[in-house]
C-alpha cells in the first residue's frame, strides 16, 4: 500500500462519513445504521462502480481508475473544489511533484529579499512546510516574533498551535487554526517522497489537542485570501488580509504572503506610526 494511495483512502472515508442520508437525497427505508454516515454501498451506486471495488479503494488498495470514475466518486461524496483537486491529485490526476531536501535547502535569491524589503506591509516567504525562510522587518514586528525561537519558530502551523501569544492574541484563531491545518494537510497530500509530514504530525499531535483534532477532520484548503486578526500588544487591534503568491520564480514550493491592512480598520495608520519607530531603531 503506498503513502499516496492511503491517503486518498483516508480523505474517502473521512467525507462519506461526514454525510447523511438526506444530503444525497436517501429519505427513507435504509434502516438503522451503525456507523456514521453514508454505507459504503451507497457511495458506490450513487457512483456506478461496484461496492467491492469501492472497498478497496477506501482501503488503499492500489486499484486502476479513471479520471471519469474519481470524478463520479467526487460528485457522489458533494466534494467542493479543493477537495476534488486534493483527490484528483492523489488519484495520480494531478501534479505530485516529487521534493528533495536540496530544493527546500536553496537559498533565496538577493532579488527576492529585495522585493519584499521593499514592500510597506508585513511579508514573508514561506516553502511548503509552512517554514518562514525569508521575511522583511515588518513581519516580526507586526505579527508575532519568529526570530526569538530559529527552528520551530518559523514554522508557522506549529506556532499557531503552540505558541502561547498567538494563541491568545490572533482574534479569530479558531477559523485561522482550521484554515491553516487544512492547508497543511493538502501540501501533505501533494509532496510526494517527503517523510517530514508524518514526523511533523506526530509530534504537534502530541503536543497539541487542538491541532490533533482539527488534522482528524481530513479538511483540505487550497491557499485563499484570509484574514489575520491581530491584538498587538504595542499596536491595538491590527486586521489584515493575507494575501498569497505562489510559484515564486519556476519554484513551486516558495509563495509570498502579505499582510495587507483591511481597509477602513485604522490598521494602515497603525503600520505607518510603527514604519516611524522601526526607522529610529536602525
Amino acid at each position: 500500500m503506498t503513502q499516496t494511495r492511503s491517503l486518498l483512502g483516508e480523505f474517502l472515508k473521512s467525507r462519506r462519513e461526514r454525510l447523511q442520508p438526506a444530503d444525497v437525497g436517501i429519505t427513507g427505508g435504509y434502516g438503522r445504521r451503525r456507523t456514521p454516515g453514508l454505507r459504503r454501498e451507497e457511495v458506490a451506486e450513487m457512483a456506478n462502480v461496484s461496492t467491492t471495488w469501492y472497498t478497496w479503494l477506501e482501503q488503499g488498495r492500489d486499484v486502476a481508475a479513471s479520471r471519469e470514475v474519481m470524478e463520479s466518486i467526487a460528485r457522489a461524496l458533494l466534494l467542493s473544489h479543493d477537495e476534488r483537486l486534493h483527490v484528483m491529485r492523489l488519484s495520480g490526476f494531478g501534479d505530485l511533484p516529487d521534493w528533495s531536501e536540496q530544493q527546500l535547502a536553496s537559498p533565496i535569491e538577493p532579488g527576492l529579499q529585495k522585493i519584499i524589503d521593499q514592500l510597506p506591509y508585513p511579508s514573508i516567504i514561506v516553502n511548503r512546510r509552512t517554514e518562514i525562510i525569508a521575511w522583511n522587518r515588518q513581519a516580526p514586528r507586526f505579527l508575532y516574533d519568529f526570530l526569538e525561537d530559529p527552528v520551530m519558530g518559523r514554522n508557522m502551523v506549529w506556532s499557531l498551535f503552540m505558541n502561547p501569544y498567538l494563541r491568545n492574541r490572533v482574534l479569530n484563531w479558531e477559523d485561522f487554526a482550521g484554515y491553516s491545518a487544512a492547508i497543511l494537510r493538502s501540501y501533505h497530500g501533494q509532496s510526494k517522497g517527503d517523510p517530514w509530514y508524518e514526523t511533523f504530525v506526530q509530534r504537534l499531535s502530541k503536543e497539541s489537542a487542538e491541532f490533533a483534532a482539527r488534522w482528524d477532520r481530513h479538511n483540505v484548503k487550497e491557499k485563499q485570501t484570509q484574514p489575520f486578526l491581530l491584538n498587538h500588544p504595542d499596536f491595538g487591534e491590527l486586521s489584515f488580509e493575507i494575501n498569497t503568491f505562489g510559484h515564486i520564480n519556476g519554484n513551486e514550493d516558495l509563495h509570498c504572503c502579505v499582510y495587507s491592512p483591511i481597509a477602513g480598520t485604522g490598521t494602515e495608520e497603525k503600520l505607518v506610526k510603527g514604519q516611524a519607530t522601526l526607522t529610529v531603531e536602525q
